[in-house]
């Protein structure tokens, strides 16, 4: 007796089929064991009838039994399940009878009688291993020609699919990318109105914070800087005054050479202050850092911290310049305003002692081209001409010196006929610097 039964084995279902009951008896004695489903018959009408009922693996039948003999019982299991295997138990004598079988039952094979039990048992054994391979073997096969088909379509639409997943990720990049752009749009416009809120309180200071940004920005880019860094270094410029947001009014315009020592204490401390302000948001540390260091001298006689040279950021280097060029416009560096030329002539002669001779440099090359550039890329127009798609050269500056759009917005209908009801209601036209094309 085996110690364990293979799990497919015994599930298999076997019919002996044969007219003594005594020779099923031992049948069912020597399989039992084995572990198969077991089921008799005691002629071939009923073997038939157990068939119609269950799918049966193997039948055994013997050979001489009235009414139906072996053979004609197996052939007409052949036709009713031809699956199952077919052995015939049979003696010498039937050898014609044995043939018959074999040609019309197509039987697996024929055992003597009186069996060998070690024969018998291997046989049938041998028979339902050989019918679990074949079963196996249709599976695998329809699983290849299956997965062959799949594989068939997808080659033949790998491409087409290749090509729809493309554009799928195509049109999501440009979604995400425009997302983004919206994203940054409203977050320096953000930044510039925060910016406006120190100019609102002096008029004279209205665009300041957006003409030291912008030319910063530019002037960033000419002494190599990256896209990145020249943008830190924007935000840095519109932002560079917020920490003077708690200084008295009369202390907003007065010149850096006419304040008295308690002055000087409070204004020497507003890099500081900014920086401070701009702790929290960790988008803006790096523009933060340039507004602490951008009254930073290269001799070293700067403010708030007296470092020298190179060890000043470079973006702080490049701010400086930009911020000294317009304050120098504004009267905010000495007594009386400069002219644009004299304010040039003041950053030319800082050089090496204010500014970083390098930046200067960029700054002289760069205001020698920009006004011819600037007349031949911007056209004043009034508001009744404005178009959709229209973009600003210059801030958008109300009277009174509040920035009602700045530099770069594009236009849209809705925002022209915002405007132009503006315009009614201050009684005050617009003049309106839009970017040429080309």
């Amino acid at each position: 007796m085996t110690d364990s039964v293979p799990e497919f084995q015994s599930q298999q279902k076997v019919l002996f089929v044969d007219d003594e009951p005594n020779i099923l008896s031992a049948l069912k004695r020597l399989f039992r064991p084995h572990g198969y489903q077991i089921f008799t018959a005691e002629s071939g009408a009923l073997g038939l009838e157990v068939i119609a009922k269950n799918q049966i693996d193997l039948v055994v039948s013997d050979m001489r039994m009235p009414e139906m003999n072996g053979a004609q019982f197996l052939e007409k299991v052949r036709m009713a399940s031809p699956d199952t295997v077919r052995i015939l138990l049979t003696g010498f004598a039937d050898i014609s009878s044995t043939v018959d079988a074999i040609n019309k039952g197509q039987i697996y094979r024929y055992i003597s009688k009186p069996w060998e039990d070690n024969d018998i048992s291997t046989s049938v054994r041998h028979a339902l291993e050989q019918k679990q391979m074949a079963l196996e073997k249709v599976r695998l096969e329809a699983l290849i020609r299956k997965q062959n088909e799949e594989l068939k379509d997808l080659n033949s639409n790998l491409e087409a699919k290749v090509k729809s997943r493309t554009e799928e990720l195509r049109q999501t990049m440009g979604f995400l990318e425009t997302a983004h752009d919206k994203l940054k749009k409203s977050f320096f416009t953000s930044i510039s109105i925060f910016s406006n809120l120190m100019e609102l309180r002096e008029t004279s200071m209205a665009g300041h914070s957006r003409r030291v940004a912008d030319l910063a920005h530019r002037l960033a880019l000419r002494v190599g800087m990256s896209d990145t860094q020249a943008q830190e270094v924007m935000i840095a410029g519109l932002l560079h005054d917020i920490g003077k947001i708690g200084f008295p009014d009369y202390l907003l315009n007065k010149p850096f050479n006419a304040l008295n020592s308690e002055e000087r204490d409070i204004v020497v401390k507003h890099p500081i202050v900014g920086q401070n302000a701009l702790m929290s948001l960790e988008q803006l540390n790096g523009a933060a850092i340039l507004i602490r260091s951008h009254h930073e001298r290269f001799d070293g006689q700067g403010y708030p911290d007296g470092i020298v040279g190179l060890a000043i950021p470079l973006g702080a280097r490049v701010l400086m310049v930009a911020n000294d060029y317009e304050s120098a416009q504004l009267g905010h560096l000495l007594a009386s305003r400069m002219s644009t030329q004299e304010a040039q002539h003041f950053i030319q002669q800082g050089r090496g002692t204010r500014y970083d001779p390098e930046v200067v440099d960029a700054f002289i090359a760069l205001m020698s081209a920009r006004d011819d550039q600037v007349k031949n890329k911007e056209l004043a127009i009034r508001s009744d001409q404005l178009k959709r798609g229209m973009i600003l050269s210059r801030d958008l500056v109300a009277r009174g010196g509040w920035v009602l759009l700045a530099k770069d917005y594009e236009m849209t209908d809705a925002l022209i006929v915002q405007l132009q009801k503006y315009e009614k209601s201050d009684g005050h036209k617009l003049t309106i610097y839009i970017r040429l094309k080309g």
